[in-house]
C-alpha cells in the first residue's frame, strides 16, 4: 500500500493548540488530582495534514490564523512537522482545544475555536489548491457561517483541478445540536466523493453516510467501509496499546487521503492510527 507518488493532500479547518490532560483517576469533584499534560499543535485539519505529511505525502492547510501566542505556537509546531500553512490571519484569541484523557485512553474533548471559523470564501485563494489531489474537510467547518461556504467554495474549486473531496463528520454531538438537516444540505453543497464518520456519527444519518462511498470508524473493531456501487467491506484494527485515543481519527482520514482503492485507504488509516493511539497526542 504504498502512497501515490506526487501526491498533495489539502486539508481546510482548523490550526489550533491541543492541550492533552491524561488524568490518574476519575476527576473529584470541587478537589484536586494529578495529572499528566502536553502542549501540541493541533485542530482536525491540521492534525490530517501532519500525517499526511509523515505517511509519505505532502500537505498544505488552509485555516485562518491568529497571530496571537497560541496562534503562533500552533502555527510554528506545523511547520516543523512539514505542513505549508495558507490562509489569512486574523485579529483575535487563537483557538484551544483541552483533551481530557481518561485512564482507558478514551478521551473528551473541550474545543474554543477562536478565529479559525471565521474563515470566509471570499478569503480563499484558488493557488492554495494548485496540484490539490485530495482535499479534506474538516465536519467542524460546517456547522457555522461563514466558514460553512469557504468550504463549500474550496470543495468546487478542488474538484475543477481533478481533486478528490473528503468530508469528516466530526461530531455526533455537534451535528444534532447544529440541525442534522442544515448539517446535510451544507454537506450536499460539498458532494463529497468519500466521508469519514465514527458509529455514532453514521448514525445520525441512519447508518451509512450520504455519498458515493464512506469510511465508518468502529474504534477497537476496526472499520467498515461500503459504496454505493454495493461495495462493503470490514476490517479490523490493527494491533496496537492505547496510550491516548486522541487524533485516531485524523490519522486514519491521513491514511485514506493518500490515494488508492477505498481497500487501500482504509488499511492505511488502519495502519495510521495505530501508530498515533500508541503515545500521546494527535500529531505524528
Amino acid at each position: 500500500m504504498a502512497v501515490v507518488v506526487g501526491e498533495l493532500v489539502c486539508t481546510l479547518g482548523d490550526l489550533l493548540l491541543d492541550v492533552v490532560v491524561r488524568l490518574e483517576g476519575p476527576l473529584p469533584e470541587g478537589d484536586d488530582a494529578h495529572c499528566e499534560t502536553h502542549l501540541s499543535t493541533g485542530g482536525q485539519a491540521a492534525n490530517v495534514a501532519a500525517w499526511a505529511v509523515a505517511l509519505g505525502g505532502r500537505a498544505r492547510l488552509i485555516a485562518r490564523r491568529a497571530q496571537d501566542g497560541a496562534g503562533r505556537l500552533a502555527e510554528e509546531g506545523l511547520a516543523a512537522r512539514g505542513v505549508e500553512a495558507v490562509g489569512p490571519t486574523a485579529e483575535g484569541r487563537g483557538g484551544v482545544v483541552v483533551s481530557l484523557v481518561a485512564p482507558d485512553g478514551e478521551r473528551t474533548m473541550l474545543s474554543d475555536r477562536g478565529v479559525a471559523a471565521g474563515l470566509r470564501a471570499a478569503d480563499l485563494d484558488p493557488a492554495w489548491l494548485d496540484g490539490c489531489s485530495h482535499l479534506h474537510i474538516s465536519g467542524y467547518a460546517l456547522m457555522r457561517e461563514p466558514m460553512a461556504s469557504a468550504a463549500a467554495a474550496a470543495a468546487t474549486t478542488a474538484r475543477r483541478q481533478g481533486a478528490r473531496v473528503a468530508v469528516d463528520l466530526a461530531s455526533a454531538h455537534l451535528i444534532r445540536q447544529h440541525g442534522v438537516e442544515e448539517f446535510a444540505a451544507r454537506l450536499a453543497a460539498i458532494a463529497p466523493d468519500l466521508v469519514l464518520a465514527t458509529e455514532e456519527e453514521a448514525g445520525v444519518f441512519g447508518g451509512d453516510p450520504p455519498a458515493p462511498a464512506w469510511l465508518v470508524k468502529r474504534g477497537a473493531r476496526g472499520v467498515r467501509g461500503g459504496a454505493r456501487d454495493g461495495t462493503r467491506f470490514e476490517l479490523p484494527a490493527a494491533p496496537a496499546q492505547v496510550v491516548d485515543a486522541t487524533g485516531a481519527g485524523d490519522a486514519f482520514a491521513a491514511g485514506a487521503a493518500l490515494g488508492g482503492s477505498l481497500d487501500d485507504m482504509a488499511r492505511r488509516g488502519l495502519g495510521a492510527a495505530a501508530c498515533c493511539i500508541a503515545r500521546v497526542g494527535a500529531m505524528p
